[in-house]
């Protein structure tokens, strides 16, 4: 295959001017109601995706997960930078049969495929939890600027859906985007360094952009939070800029969270970073989460 050309180039040395984004957000048809406004805003909630029972038992599931001192060891265990707990466990539907069950359920990866347009694959799958009095929050970001500098990803054409198990306040670390920010890509300084993956996704440090960017984003964008009782969902385009504060309340906080990619978008070599991320991170299995259905003659 030829070369695919770097559209959004990032992890310069000097700075360089934001870049209007020129691929679309929505590639498909939008059918469900609550993704009519994911075009403009970049993100959309969608309420009581699961039932009370659903929760209930995902919440076990997951709790089950982070509780098992066999996979505490694992690579794909990432634990809090200060307080010790796990902070997140990758490759969930690897390690659970019922979460993947959960994804190729066509209202979950229904609302990939009408965003995309596509048949969509599993780019990453987590479980965040971000415990009471120790959670640790994720520094304003794009999604996409890493997975396009570090994983390859060659356009904008993903989207995570964040699935609450927990009930989202306003003061418990939820999740805070800039609504409209997905059609500004933010070029970010420094040099990828070697095998700085794990100590990223415990405190990010390369990829982010600086107090300036922000500060434009968020007068020209404003900011607004994701909060909602367990059950809720947001599904968000993989470059709107996003973060979380530390969680310092008695409330704990954790989510189930899915990023599908095009499978007309697949990873190519990393476009600023020296070396590929392992697979539990940016997976190169890019099976379809399920077939589309046959055009009826």
């Amino acid at each position: 295959m030829p070369p695919v050309s770097d559209q959004y180039p990032t992890r310069l040395a000097e700075p360089a001017p934001h870049l209007e984004r020129t691929d679309p957000t929505v590639w498909g048809r939008v059918t469900a109601p609550e993704l009519a406004g994911f075009d403009a805003n970049g993100f959309a909630t969608i309420p009581d995706l699961l039932s009370p029972d659903e929760v209930a038992a995902f919440g076990a599931e997951v709790g089950h997960l982070a509780a098992d001192p066999v996979l505490y060891g694992d690579e794909r265990v990432v634990v809090e930078p200060v307080a010790g707990q796990v902070r997140s466990v990758f490759g969930v539907h690897q390690l659970s049969k019922s979460i993947a069950d959960l994804v190729a359920e066509t209202r979950i990866v229904g609302l990939a495929e009408q965003i995309l347009g596509t048949p969509v694959y599993l780019h990453q799958t987590r479980v965040n939890y971000m415990p009471g009095f120790g959670g640790s929050g994720f520094a304003w970001h794009s999604d996409f600027e890493t997975w396009h500098a570090e994983d390859g990803m060659p356009a904008p054409r993903a989207v995570s859906l964040s699935i609450a198990l927990t009930d989202n306040y306003p003061f418990n670390g939820s999740l805070m985007l800039m609504p409209g920010s997905h059609r500004t890509f933010v070029p970010c300084l420094g040099e990828t360094p070697t095998g700085h993956y794990r100590e990223s996704l415990r405190e990010q440090r390369i990829g982010i952009p600086t107090p300036d960017d922000i500060t434009f984003l968020a007068a020209r964008y404003g900011i607004t939070q994701f909060t909602g009782p367990a059950g809720s969902a947001l599904l968000f385009d993989s470059n709107v800029m996003h973060g979380s504060s530390n969680n310092i309340t008695p409330f704990p906080r954790s989510n189930i969270f899915l990023v599908f990619n095009s499978v007309e978008n697949t990873l190519v070599e990393p476009f600023a970073a020296p070396q590929r991320r392992p697979h539990h991170i940016a997976s190169r299995d890019f099976t379809p989460v399920r077939q589309p259905e046959p055009v009826a003659t």
